[in-house]
């Protein structure tokens, strides 16, 4: 009963996807990291099975990009965009560690992180656009569920910025073994699913995942001394967008190689 209450409160903290409400005690918390991927599943299927409507309707390229990006926003409720604005505040102030901390609390957001955004938003739709191969089109829809992957990872091995929050508070609850060992084989399966994909493209997508984690690692660490809640959504958007990128080049340089 503990495990099905994890999946719930998962869903219910990630994501817009109704479930049933009731109170969580601490037991109910253990786990709850082992099934923040499975929210990565669902809008790989949801942005899949849009790709595939757009190719039987004949959907034009602008529509079928910006709806496709949208879709991980509409899942999630842009619970994962509103840690990347507090953290692209946070790292393009320039101040003391203690300064950008207080800045991660703040609930306004300057023009910075507005900046990062659209520049994000551009990148992101313009990758998404090349991408048209069906196995490279898997391999973004996986990469949903490995950037969750690493995030939870991460929450369980990565010291926390800050001994509060939300992200202390679900690595204190969470048993840490147990979690780290579940999401360590949900990451191994998920990369052996897009290496069958296609092998060079799979090596390359998942290379730009973990070296955007290590960049994750290194520059919470510098910059905060360590991650947040904040830091951790904006780690899911930045990996998300290196596997587009890299499956877009994969799409470009398959073409030349045409």
């Amino acid at each position: 009963m503990h495990l099905i209450k994890s999946i719930i409160i998962a869903f219910s903290i990630y994501s817009k996807i109704p479930v049933m409400q009731f109170e969580w005690k601490e037991e109910d918390m253990k786990y709850m990291l082992c099934f923040f991927p499975w929210i990565g599943a669902v809008i790989g299927g949801c942005v899949y099975l849009w790709c595939f409507l757009c190719r039987i309707l004949d959907v034009g390229t602008i529509c079928y990009a910006f709806i496709g990006a949208a879709i991980p926003l509409f899942v999630t409720g842009g619970f994962h965009v509103d840690g990347f604005l507090d953290t692209m505040d946070a790292f393009h102030s320039y101040k003391p560690r203690e300064e950008k901390l207080k800045i991660l609390k703040d609930s306004h957001i300057g023009a910075f992180s507005v900046i990062m955004l659209a520049g994000y938003g551009l990148i992101y739709v313009g990758a998404f656009s090349e991408i048209m191969e069906d196995s490279l089109l898997r391999l973004v829809c996986a990469g949903f569920f490995l950037s969750r992957c690493l995030s939870g990872l991460g929450v369980v091995s990565f010291p926390a910025a800050k001994k509060e929050g939300m992200l202390y508070h679900f690595a204190d609850s969470a048993h840490r073994s147990r979690v780290k060992g579940m999401l360590m084989l949900q990451t191994v399966l998920c990369i052996g699913f897009m290496v069958m994909q296609s092998i060079r493209a799979g090596i390359l997508v998942t290379a730009a995942a973990f070296l955007t984690f290590a960049y994750y690692y290194h520059r919470s660490k510098k910059e905060l001394g360590g991650i947040t809640g904040d830091t951790a959504g904006y780690f899911v958007l930045l990996c998300e967008e290196s596997i587009v990128v890299s499956a877009a080049v994969m799409q470009i340089v398959g073409q030349f190689a045409i």
